[in-house]
C-alpha cells in the first residue's frame, strides 16, 4: 500500500521524470499535488505497471489531482547541460506549473536541485512509496509516450512507437542503417561502438 504524505506540510508534492535513459527525445517530469483523501488500488511505480494501466490511470489522476504540471526538456537542451540537469531542469518545470506552490516537494530519486527555498526530500525507488511520487511517474510517462508516438509518424524506421526511444537492439539496428535523426541525444552513445559515428 503506498503512502499519502511524507511530511507534515499541507500541500505536499510528487514529482518524478521518465526517458532518461533514452537515447532520442525529450526527458518529461511531471508533478502532483494529491488531495489528502485520495485512493486508488491499481496506482503504483509506472514501471510496475502495464501500458493500458498507465492509461487508464492518466485522466483519473488528472481528473482528481489538486494539481498537477508536466514538461518536457528536449534533446538539444540534454545535449548542453547533461541528462541529470535535464531530468531537474523538467521536474523544475513542471513544479512551477502547480497552483497553489507547494509548501514540500518529494523527488524520486537521490538527485534534486532547491526550488524556489521549497523544502524537499529525495526518496530512493520513491515512485513505489508514495501515491503522489507514483502518480507523477504515471503522467511523465504516459505524456512523454504520446510526444514519442506522433515523432514515431516522422520517423516510423526507428519503431518509437514501440520502443520510446530506450535503446533497444531494434532502435541501435536502425540507428546503424539510418544514421540519427534532430530527435537523437548526439551526447549519447547510441552506438557500442561509437567511436567513428558521423555525428
Amino acid at each position: 500500500m503506498l503512502l499519502q504524505k511524507h511530511s507534515k506540510f499541507n500541500i505536499e508534492c510528487g514529482t518524478d521524470e521518465a526517458g532518461r535513459g533514452c537515447l532520442a527525445g525529450p526527458v518529461t517530469a511531471a508533478a502532483v499535488i494529491l488531495p489528502e483523501n485520495f485512493k486508488n488500488l491499481i496506482l503504483n511505480d509506472s514501471k510496475q505497471l502495464s501500458e493500458n494501466k498507465r492509461d487508464s490511470l492518466k485522466p483519473i489522476i488528472e481528473s482528481q489531482a489538486l494539481d498537477f504540471g508536466v514538461a518536457h526538456v528536449f534533446q538539444d537542451e540534454i545535449d548542453c547541460i547533461n541528462i541529470l540537469n535535464a531530468s531537474i531542469l523538467a521536474m523544475h518545470k513542471s513544479i512551477a506549473q502547480l497552483t497553489p506552490n507547494p509548501e514540500f516537494i518529494i523527488v524520486d530519486g537521490n538527485k534534486f536541485k532547491p526550488f524556489k527555498n521549497i523544502p524537499f526530500e529525495t526518496i530512493i525507488k520513491g515512485d513505489g512509496k508514495y501515491l503522489s511520487i507514483a502518480a507523477a511517474s504515471i503522467l511523465a510517462k504516459t505524456h512523454r509516450d504520446i510526444y514519442m508516438n506522433m515523432i514515431h509518424e516522422e520517423f516510423p524506421v526507428y519503431n518509437w512507437k514501440q520502443n520510446k526511444g530506450y535503446p533497444t537492439k531494434e532502435h541501435r539496428e536502425a540507428i546503424k542503417k539510418y544514421g540519427i535523426t534532430k530527435y537523437h541525444r548526439k551526447s549519447f552513445r547510441l552506438l557500442p561502438e561509437q567511436l567513428r559515428l558521423d555525428l
